[in-house]
């Protein structure tokens, strides 16, 4: 299946672009710049340490609540209005936060944050696939993982240095203003249309909502087996990531005893391996294909993941530690958004919907799986964290080989 080609101008095309990439980061960046301040906001709101996993894996949480509503929604009305709430509530929840005084509200304000991410999945990115054609698509995906992933790269070492001179309080009231600058780019230069059909157009031809129909389709999704394997590979394929960054602030900070600034230096390493994944990708795509891409991808991938497992029942170092997760997320890196495409289109359902499954789905499991992780003692050592980590990574190698098993979907 193929988008048609965008009837946008290259200045309007670019603009939306940046715009989803700054709300893209912010959503991210609500995570990884208060991850050094962990420690001050259990302390400040008199809660356990523990509950340092849980609240980032609440945020992850958060992503999966609303996909599944607005995605087929903004097939129906266009993208725009959902991006423009999606944003605001953002920005609301991160002013709100900063004047909460229990742990319970910091964490019912972080669930609302994430919604941010739902938005993020389920609207901007069918947008991106509907403007550009396969390869540029799958190129401009990359593009602006890229540039997210500036969030979780800066953000710890961001976050450490800001703490020298900010409280955690201020860190989100600077997001939320940050959040503001987003919401006010996504205005001027998201598009109104989709498909090159007016908003108010599109509205007026289409049927009124059907719960029933949406059950439906949702349900046909989840008998799809090409459909599922590949989501639920894209959620293990990310979950090692995911959980270094819920459970870093334990394993550095509190276990290893290092200052925030030397936890967020840590975190240099492996998110500029993700990002050179991300080149590496763009440098292959056009040659070798989507579906090749990912084979490669597993190369590193896997090294990586083995490293850890194999080193576990040793005393780990930390160099050891960064670097098997580097060789792993130069994997992420190359694999995440080919895979991603072709989830989308193993399907033929609208791309609203499709995407927001996928969504719920891969960070459905990020979530379930972390947080499993976290109660079973992941976050206690470095030994610890590398062996679960590797075991629940290379599981993403079942869902795969049942996704490579069903017939080639058109993408």
């Amino acid at each position: 299946m193929q988008t048609q080609p965008s009837t946008l101008s290259p200045l309007r095309v670019a603009g939306f672009c940046l715009a989803i990439a700054l709300f893209e980061c912010l959503t991210y960046m609500a995570s990884d710049l208060v991850m050094p301040a962990m420690l001050m906001v259990t302390q400040d709101l008199d809660a356990s340490p523990d509950q340092i996993p849980y609240a980032f894996n609440l945020y992850l949480l958060g992503g999966v609540l609303l996909p599944w509503l607005i995605g087929p929604q903004s097939d129906r009305q266009g993208r725009r209005p959902y991006m423009l709430v999606g944003c605001a509530g953002f920005v609301l929840a991160c002013a709100a936060i900063t004047q909460v005084s229990s742990m319970h509200g910091f964490n019912g304000l972080r669930l609302i944050q994430g919604m941010g991410l739902g938005f993020v999945i389920a609207v901007s990115y069918p947008a991106i696939q509907e403007i550009f054609p396969e390869s540029a698509a799958v190129k401009v995906m990359a593009l602006l993982g890229n540039l997210a992933l500036l969030s979780p790269l800066l953000g710890p070492l961001a976050g450490g240095l800001l703490l020298q001179w900010l409280s955690w309080r201020e860190l989100f009231m600077l997001l939320a203003g940050l959040g503001l600058v987003s919401w006010l780019a996504l205005w001027w230069f998201m598009p109104r249309t989709i498909h090159g059909v007016p908003a108010h157009a599109r509205a007026s031809s289409v049927e009124a909502f059907d719960l029933r129909s949406l059950v439906r389709r949702y349900g046909a999704l989840l008998g799809h087996v090409g459909f599922m394997s590949a989501s639920v590979a894209l959620g293990l394929m990310s979950l090692p990531l995911i959980a270094w960054i819920g459970l870093s602030p334990l394993l550095l900070i509190q276990g290893q005893g290092l200052s925030p600034l030397a936890y967020g230096i840590w975190q240099v390493p492996v998110f500029s391996a993700v990002i050179l994944g991300n080149f590496i990708l763009n440098a292959l795509v056009d040659r070798v294909g989507v579906r090749q891409v990912l084979h490669y991808s597993l190369w590193p991938f896997c090294a990586g993941l083995v490293a850890l497992i194999v080193a576990s029942p040793f005393t780990l170092s930390l160099p050891v530690l960064v670097s098997g997760l580097s060789l792993y997320a130069i994997g992420l890196g190359m694999g995440n958004a080919a895979l991603y495409r072709l989830a989308l289109f193993a399907s033929d359902d609208s791309k609203g919907l499709v995407s927001a499954m996928v969504g719920m789905i891969s960070i459905a499991v990020m979530s379930a799986t972390g947080s499993l992780l976290a109660l079973l003692g992941a976050g206690a050592s470095l030994e610890s964290f590398a062996l679960m980590v590797g075991i629940a990574g290379l599981g993403c190698l079942l869902a795969l080989r049942l996704f490579a098993s069903r017939p080639t979907a058109q993408v």
